[in-house]
């Protein structure tokens, strides 16, 4: 059944960069003056909770993803290394950390790879899951925006994303499985506004 699916995707994927559709973020608004002023200040960036009325009815919000010019531009660096930055700080020192969670509704995460030498922090924008694994794994998380609270969750043990490569502009496929692969399912939740703990199961004894 996974050989038939990883078919239809490379299918797909095939007929959307014939018709023109795949192009980055076609279709995608620019980025706002009130995003542009967000992301331009100085500093971590704050991260938002759910104890917070307004910040909650952000997380759940659904993200667009970034058009081509504004993956180019200065704005964008600084925002991948501001993200970066408060993901790493000592204040938050996250596995990764999505776009919503810093007060902007774009499709964009920072994502610690656990699967690369060095597990370098790395910004992945316009980012889908493609492809989720029917072998799946169940272990616990927990969340920056939902401070002191964790939960198992079930995940699928591989996926393939795809998202846009800020240099080049062109899409990438990558394969990720085991830990990296949880993050990224977890951050990539974000940007369609669900939590974690929309997903918590309860492995309890005769569960």
């Amino acid at each position: 059944m996974e050989h038939i699916l990883k078919a239809a995707i490379i299918l797909a994927a095939a007929v959307f960069s014939v018709t023109g559709c795949g192009n980055a973020g076609s279709m995608a608004p620019k980025l706002s003056p009130a995003e542009k002023s967000l992301i331009g200040r100085t500093g971590i960036m704050r991260v938002l909770t759910v104890d917070n009325r307004e910040d909650s009815l952000l997380l759940r919000s659904e993200c667009s993803d970034f058009r081509a010019r504004d993956l180019k531009s200065k704005t964008f660096k600084v925002l991948s290394e501001r993200m970066i930055a408060t993901v790493t700080d000592p204040s938050q020192d996250g596995v990764g950390i999505a776009g919503p969670q810093v007060g902007l509704k774009r499709r964009v995460v920072a994502v610690m790879r656990y699967d690369k030498p060095g597990t370098p922090f790395e910004i992945y924008p316009n980012i889908h899951i493609e492809y989720l694994s029917d072998e799946t794994q169940c272990g616990p998380e927990g969340c920056l925006s939902i401070p002191d609270i964790s939960g198992n969750v079930v995940r699928s043990q591989k996926i393939i994303i795809r998202y846009t490569d800020p240099e080049t502009i062109e899409t990438v496929r990558d394969t990720v499985e085991g830990y990296t692969a949880v993050i990224f399912q977890h951050e990539a939740d974000h940007l369609d506004g669900i939590l974690f703990t929309d997903k918590v199961v309860n492995t309890g004894p005769g569960q």
